[in-house]
């Protein structure tokens, strides 16, 4: 492969055209996928396609590539990438592969039974309810010092009462319009991971900041107008979300690494501390699987653990 320090020459717009946009087409308009989800998949496309121009692979076609060959490409992605990204790259080019093979341009899928990896297992990282009540006192506490004005201390402490209160992926955050609101019950209706809706309780505390910041702050209150917005009443972009928590988490001396989802991990832990049902937070969260839920109940007794631990004189 290219040398990593230097950047690789882009795509040619032929293929891209030809083999990319319509997968991505398919991918945003249909599966109704995060642009995070594109960027990746479309990484995974350009890399793989220069790794079979650098092969001499590229003219023979998808259909003729064999195990041997996926083998050597997953070989040499591994030294560029985690295992993580690793699959996550792989998984965006099978779906790749069986887009086209559906549409019948090809006739079968290269990557299917290609060995990867073991993921290591990792815990989700998640805030204590302590450390939570601090970061969510940020806003305010920098209105009161005068550091920032109070359309932002409140859209900001919106932002953050909502992914915890709701257990909300930040594209839903950002994704909400008014019409997607209950004011009465404090039920968000939000549009989840391939396209499903689900129904998100948003707690007593996030649905008052939301109608403070409604009242105060909004211009536009249709329903279909956005509730997180800029100064400028534009929807608030991702990118906005993940600078503004960080300033947060640097003013309540949490570490800088955690991201928008981690509340969402947060929201997850902290209802099966307090004892709620597993099938409900799979329900909450929107997971598909089970398993994906059952994470949490890791970090759960992991904590147990560590109190017990401290406190029993037996331990």
């Amino acid at each position: 492969m290219s040398n990593p320090t230097t950047r690789p020459a882009p795509i040619p717009e032929a293929i891209v055209q030809d083999w990319w946009q319509p997968f991505a087409d398919y991918l945003a308009k249909e599966k109704r996928y995060s642009d995070y989800t594109l960027r990746n998949y479309q990484q995974a496309f350009d890399d793989f396609y220069r790794w079979l121009v650098e092969s001499d692979l590229w003219a023979e076609g998808f259909d003729e590539l064999g195990a041997r060959e996926m083998r050597d490409f997953v070989i040499e992605a591994q030294r560029r990438y985690g295992r993580r990204t690793l699959h996550n790259h792989v998984s965006g080019l099978r779906a790749l592969m069986k887009f086209w093979l559906l549409r019948g341009r090809l006739r079968r899928n290269p990557l299917v039974g290609i060995p990867l990896p073991k993921l290591e297992k990792r815990l989700p990282k998640f805030l204590t309810e302590d450390q939570m009540k601090l970061l969510l006192m940020g806003p305010l506490l920098l209105l009161e010092n005068g550091r920032i004005d109070a359309f932002t201390a409140w859209r900001d402490r919106l932002v953050m009462e909502l992914l915890y209160g709701g257990g909300l992926r930040v594209s839903e955050l950002v994704g909400l319009d008014y019409g997607s609101i209950d004011f009465e019950s404090g039920v968000a209706r939000v549009m989840g991971k391939g396209r499903k809706e689900r129904l998100c309780p948003l707690g007593k505390v996030a649905t008052a900041v939301l109608v403070k910041f409604r009242d105060e702050f909004a211009h536009n209150k249709d329903v279909k107008a956005p509730i997180v917005i800029t100064v400028r009443q534009a929807r608030l972009p991702v990118r906005q979300v993940q600078l503004l928590l960080k300033r947060y988490l640097s003013l309540a001396e949490l570490p800088h690494d955690l991201t928008p989802h981690k509340l969402r991990h947060s929201y997850a832990t902290h209802l099966l501390n307090a004892g709620a049902d597993l099938r409900l937070v799979q329900e909450l969260l929107g997971h598909v699987q089970l398993s994906t839920t059952q994470i949490y109940t890791h970090v759960s007794v992991a904590r147990l653990q560590e109190i017990y631990a401290k406190a029993h004189p037996r331990a």
